[in-house]
C-alpha cells in the first residue's frame, strides 16, 4: 500500500509540476520586431508577385507566416504614417497629419504601454516622429549605414536578457537619394519592369534600378535579424511584422491614395500565426492593439484601431469592414480621403482644381523629369498622365479586384450610383465622427518644385485642428453595422 501511495503521490506531484511548467511557458511574454521600411509599395516585393526583385528572405518569411493582401496605410506620407502607427490613430487625430510635423505630447504610444508593462523597448533607424517618442523607448539610435540598419543586430545581442523586448526597426531604405553597398544586388536597368503609371525610358529604368537595390537591402537585414533570433534560440518566441510606410517614391505612387501609395507589404510571423495569405482588410492603426493583445497588455481608450489577432490564428476571419486613409500637406497642399470596403475603393478630393503632387512627381528626380518631358512631347499614354490632370474628379470609385492600378474611375457611371452613394455616406460618417475638416486653401500653391526650393514650404491650418481632432476618441465606421445598424 505504501508503495502504491508513494507512486500515486509522485504521479500527482509530477503532473502538478508539469502543469505549472506549461502555465509558466504560456505566460512568457512574446518578443516583437516591427520592421518598418521607407517608400516601398506592396508590388515591389517578390511574394506579392514581383518576379524581378530579389527578396529571398522576405519571401521565406512570407512562406512561413501570414501575408496580408489587403493591408491599408492611413497615409502615403512618411511622418504622418509613423505617427499614426505608433498612436493607433488616424493622422488628423494625432495632431501630426502633415509631413515633418512632430507628434504632440498629449498622444499615447503603444510601445510606451509595452515599456510600462516591463518590455525593453528600442527605436533604431528613422524616427521622423519627434522628441516625444523618447518616453516610449529605453534605447533610441539612428545612423548606421546607408539604410540605418547596421545597429540592429548589436542591439539584439546587447539587450537585457531578463525582459521581453519590442524593437521598432525603421530603415531609411528605400528613400532617395539611392545609396549603394555590398549587402544587396545591383540591378541591370535594361531588365527592370516599369510600372504602367511610369514612362518607360532609360532614366526611369536607371532610377528604378537604384530603388530596387535599396528594397533588396531591407531583405538582407531581415535575413540578418532572423539569423540572430535563431542563434539566440528565441525565433519561436518572437513576432516579426514587416511593413512599409508609404508607396514607392515615384509619380502616382507616394502621397497618392491608390494602392500604389497606400497598400504596403505586410507580413507577420510568430508563435501561433497560421501560414498562408489572407484577404482580410486591416489598417496599420490595428498594429498597436494587436501587439498589445498578444502581450496581454490592455489597449488605451484613445486608440482607434482594432486588434487583428483573430486573423493571425484564422486567416479567413475578419476584424474590420472599412479602412480609411488621408492625404494632407506634403510639400504641396492636398486634401483627399479614401475608404476601402471589400473590393471597393472610394476617393474624395476637396481640391479638385489642383494637381495631386509630391516632390517625386515633379521634374526633379529622373523618373519624374523623364515623365514630364515625355508628356510635353506627346509621348505618354493616358495612364501616365494622371499627375498632369487639372481639374481632377471630385470623386473616384474603383473595383480594385478588376482594376488593380485604379485606372478606370466608375464614379460617373450609372450602374454604380448605389455603390457610390453608400461609399459617400461611409466617408461622411467617418469625417464627422473623427473631427476631420478641410483647411483653407493656400494661395498660391506651388505647381513645380526645383531642387533649390526644398525649404520654401508654405503651411496653413492642419486638418482636424479646428475641431480638436487630436483629442477625439471616436473611431468612425469600423463595421458595416456602424453605418447601418443590424448589418454585420
Amino acid at each position: 500500500m505504501k508503495t502504491s501511495s508513494s507512486l500515486l503521490l509522485l504521479f500527482l506531484l509530477t503532473g502538478a509540476l508539469s502543469f505549472v511548467s506549461c502555465q509558466k511557458e504560456e505566460e512568457t511574454p512574446p518578443n516583437f520586431i516591427f520592421f518598418l521600411t521607407d517608400d516601398i509599395s506592396f508590388s515591389d516585393i517578390g511574394c506579392y508577385g514581383n518576379d524581378f526583385v530579389h527578396t529571398p528572405h522576405i519571401d521565406r518569411m512570407a512562406a512561413g507566416g501570414l501575408v496580408f493582401d489587403n493591408a491599408c496605410l492611413t497615409a502615403s506620407s512618411c511622418s504622418p504614417t509613423r505617427c499614426s502607427i505608433i498612436t493607433s490613430r488616424y493622422p488628423h487625430n494625432t495632431g501630426a497629419p502633415e509631413l515633418h510635423t512632430p507628434l504632440p505630447g498629449n498622444q499615447v504610444m503603444f510601445p510606451e504601454l509595452l515599456r510600462q508593462a516591463g518590455y525593453y523597448t528600442v527605436l533604431s533607424g528613422k524616427n521622423h516622429m519627434g522628441g516625444v517618442v523618447e518616453r516610449a523607448f529605453d534605447t533610441i539610435t539612428g545612423g548606421g549605414g546607408p539604410g540605418h540598419e547596421q545597429h540592429w543586430i548589436p542591439l539584439l545581442q546587447d539587450r537585457p536578457r531578463d525582459k521581453p523586448f519590442f524593437c521598432w526597426f525603421a530603415s531609411v531604405d528605400a528613400h532617395r537619394p539611392w545609396q549603394f553597398d555590398s549587402t544587396a544586388v545591383r540591378y541591370d536597368p535594361d531588365s527592370v519592369k516599369v510600372p504602367p503609371m511610369l514612362y518607360d525610358g532609360p532614366e526611369t529604368r536607371q532610377d528604378l534600378a537604384g530603388f530596387y537595390h535599396e528594397v533588396s537591402r531591407t531583405d538582407y537585414y531581415l535575413g540578418e535579424i532572423i539569423k540572430e533570433l535563431e542563434r539566440q534560440g528565441i525565433a519561436d518566441q518572437t513576432y516579426i511584422v514587416y511593413c512599409g510606410d508609404n508607396g514607392r517614391p515615384f509619380p502616382r505612387c507616394k502621397v497618392r491614395l491608390y494602392e500604389s501609395g497606400i497598400k504596403p507589404p505586410f507580413i507577420v510571423t510568430g508563435p501561433g500565426v497560421k501560414k498562408g495569405r489572407t484577404g482580410a482588410l486591416v489598417s496599420v492603426i490595428d498594429i498597436g492593439p494587436t501587439l498589445l493583445e498578444l502581450a496581454h497588455v490592455p489597449r488605451h481608450p484613445r486608440m482607434q484601431g482594432v486588434s487583428f489577432k483573430k486573423i493571425l490564428e484564422e486567416p479567413a476571419s475578419a476584424t474590420r469592414d472599412f479602412a480609411f486613409a488621408e492625404h494632407n500637406w506634403h510639400v504641396y497642399q492636398g486634401h483627399e480621403r479614401m475608404v476601402r470596403f471589400g473590393d471597393w475603393m472610394y476617393i474624395r478630393n476637396w481640391f479638385p482644381d489642383r494637381r495631386v503632387m509630391c516632390v517625386e512627381s515633379a521634374p526633379v528626380f529622373p523618373a519624374g523629369k523623364e515623365l514630364w518631358e515625355a508628356y510635353e512631347e506627346g509621348r505618354t499614354r493616358p495612364e501616365q498622365e494622371d499627375i498632369f490632370q487639372v481639374s481632377r474628379p471630385e470623386e473616384e470609385l474603383y473595383h480594385v479586384a478588376d482594376d488593380p492600378f485604379q485606372f478606370d474611375n466608375l464614379a460617373g457611371k450609372q450602374a454604380y450610383l448605389d455603390t457610390l452613394s453608400f461609399m459617400r455616406e461611409v466617408m461622411n460618417c467617418w469625417v464627422s465622427e473623427t473631427g476631420d475638416h478641410v483647411p483653407d486653401p493656400i494661395t498660391p500653391d506651388r505647381e513645380t518644385l526645383d531642387r533649390d526650393q526644398y525649404e520654401d514650404f508654405q503651411r496653413g491650418e492642419m486638418a482636424g485642428a479646428r475641431f480638436g481632432a487630436d483629442t477625439v476618441t471616436r473611431t468612425g465606421p469600423v463595421y458595416l453595422q456602424d453605418v447601418y445598424p443590424g448589418n454585420r
